[in-house]
């Protein structure tokens, strides 16, 4: 494989690991994992390329598995809108036909007064994070108290909680409780985004006479500049040849002359 295929490679496993084993991933809308009796919900299937065959499903501990369409939802093409009773509390997801799925999403349907408003889908470590303790009747911005793991961790005036960089310790059971009643529990995932590593420098691999025509061809300066040496020499070599060194008796011949 090419090093300079490998970023891009790279960041295409990861967009199709984001988005689940068939290259889909389920929206919800609202963006929450908890409703009131009654509420709608929207399930969309987000599908890379043709989103036909694509289908909402769902598996609630009292109808076991099944299809939108069937007794429960709307469905509207690869998405699905559900007017939610507590029996709708469940895990929800997208299949194609051949099998593929998505990510699953937990949904729970409340009958009481009080929710806990989070993120549906899991958290990404970093991430800006709300949690609202919601009544159903009355205004959200209540005293709440917010618990983790059954301890209390944290009261707001507000009805709001904010996470402004969470973090995998961040991750946990969470609930909330005003003073007309107390949330369910719900689950909240932190996952840590995987790094991209840097790509490897390319070693050079080249031979030394390739390496000396690729200098030559990109510097016409130090082409010319060769040339011109390599002239000289040869001149230089030519006028020694013309003319012949005496000898040793031409010397002492031209002695005596002098003398």
């Amino acid at each position: 494989m090419e090093r300079t295929c490998l970023p891009f490679l790279l960041l295409s496993t990861l967009v199709y690991c984001s988005l689940g084993q068939g290259g889909a991933s389920l929206s919800i809308s609202p963006d929450r994992s908890q409703f009131f009796k009654y509420e709608t919900v929207s399930l969309s299937c987000e599908v890379q390329g043709n989103s036909a065959g694509w289908r909402v499903k769902r598996n609630t501990f009292s109808g076991g598995s099944s299809d939108c369409g069937g007794k429960w939802g709307k469905p509207q093409g690869s998405s699905c809108n559900v007017s939610l009773i507590p029996s709708d509390s469940g895990v929800y997801w997208c299949e194609s036909g051949s099998g593929e799925h998505s990510n699953a999403v937990n949904i729970t349907v409340h009958d009481g007064a009080v929710i806990l408003e989070r993120p549906a889908l899991p958290v990404t470590e970093g991430d800006y994070v709300t949690l609202r303790c919601r009544h159903k009747r009355t205004p959200s911005d209540l005293t709440a108290d917010f618990y983790k793991d059954g301890s209390l961790i944290r009261t707001e005036t507000t009805g709001e909680m904010t996470i402004p960089a969470v973090s995998k310790s961040d991750e946990g059971l969470y609930k909330c409780t005003i003073s007309k009643g107390e949330s369910p529990e719900s689950w909240m995932t932190v996952t840590v985004p995987t790094p991209i590593p840097s790509p490897a420098v390319p070693v050079l691999s080249m031979s030394l006479p390739r390496l000396l025509c690729s200098l030559l061809v990109g510097s016409p300066y130090l082409l010319v500049t060769i040339i011109l040496l390599v002239k000289g020499c040869r001149s230089r070599a030519q006028g020694e040849t013309r003319v012949p060194r005496k000898t040793h008796q031409d010397q002492l011949g031209d002695r005596v002359e002098e003398e």
